[in-house]
């Protein structure tokens, strides 16, 4: 079992900075890939940002590439996501979630059914 909790939301006015922070427990950290999710009110959860067990590759979703940026830091089992240039369209609650599986595949990474373990979420209100 693998716990996961997140940190660091709060209300930040638009072209702000967040980061976010999302510490495991349970196994062994870097076993596992980790991304995260976000969830407007009203709309479906979305990809966000992964990076890989392995090689630590980083994968970002459209939106937010080029102003969000995930890390891992293995010792701490912690993942962060840092966000530049908010913008009241990021407003969401954010997920950070565990994969235990393999894919030769970034794009895999991207889905919900990639990931056996989810956090409580953290809220992010970016104001205009």
């Amino acid at each position: 079992q693998v716990q996961l909790v997140e940190s660091g939301g709060g209300l930040v006015q638009a072209g702000g900075s967040l980061r976010l922070s999302c510490a495991a427990s349970g196994r062994t950290f870097s076993w596992y890939s980790m991304g995260w999710f976000r969830q407007a009110p009203g709309k479906e959860r979305e990809f966000v940002a992964a990076i890989r067990r392995s090689e630590g590759s980083t994968i970002y979703a459209d939106s937010v590439k080029g102003r969000f940026t995930i890390s891992r830091d293995n010792a701490k089992s912690t993942v962060y996501l840092q966000m530049n240039s908010l913008k009241p369209e990021d407003t969401a609650d954010y997920f950070c979630a565990a994969s235990f599986s393999y894919s030769t595949g970034n794009y895999y990474y991207t889905g919900l059914s990639a990931y056996h373990y989810w956090g409580q979420g953290t809220q992010v209100t970016v104001s205009s």
